[in-house]
């Protein structure tokens, strides 16, 4: 079985590493989620094949920061750092949240429901299609985070705080017939 791959806390972590990349501050307005997206994305070359799933993942990481982070307080700012070339995407999200504080319980979820998964136990793995807390609404069951971990072929880090997501994405080149993906 492969290993499952996991949420990180480690505001050291090199995806942390803001130099060179653009910035913008957002409010925390629901309404404008899809706006911020695409003054984000409008940075990253057309070259990237898969320009819809990264606008996709970019904006479901700003949702989760408007939504859960600042309780949608337009008076909250949401910090959004991002880098793309035609090799990677690299985006660094914080909100003015208390934080992710079931990192650990959504990491354990997830492993177990990779599990089920991969053995094809399909009664218990019923059991784990969604992640919720005594905080979700109708709306939430962690299926941005699973797909988080999924796209982010680098990893999916928060700082100690919990409030700060950073994630990056290496874009395989093609180059002579032969793909290449740390080139």
């Amino acid at each position: 079985m492969p290993e499952t791959k996991q949420i990180l806390v480690d505001e050291n972590h090199p995806l942390f590493d803001k130099a060179g990349m653009f910035y913008k501050e957002f409010p925390s307005d629901f309404r404008q989620i899809r706006y911020f997206t695409l003054l984000v994305v409008q940075k990253a070359p057309p070259e990237i094949k898969e320009i819809n799933l990264l606008e996709q993942q970019i904006s479901e990481i700003i949702k989760n920061a408007v939504k859960h982070g600042n309780h949608n307080d337009p008076s909250k700012k949401v910090k959004v750092w991002y880098s793309f070339s035609t090799t990677h995407a690299h985006l660094i999200v914080q909100d003015e949240g208390e934080g992710f504080k079931d990192i650990e319980k959504w990491n354990e979820f997830n492993k177990l429901r990779m599990e089920y998964f991969h053995s094809k136990n399909l009664d218990m793995l019923g059991k784990f299609v969604s992640y919720r807390t005594e905080r979700s609404d109708d709306h939430d069951g962690g299926n941005a985070m699973f797909a988080a971990l999924e796209y982010w072929s680098e990893g999916v880090v928060f700082n100690q705080a919990r409030n700060a997501i950073a994630v990056k994405k290496v874009f395989p080149q093609k180059r002579l017939g032969v793909t290449l993906v740390n080139p």
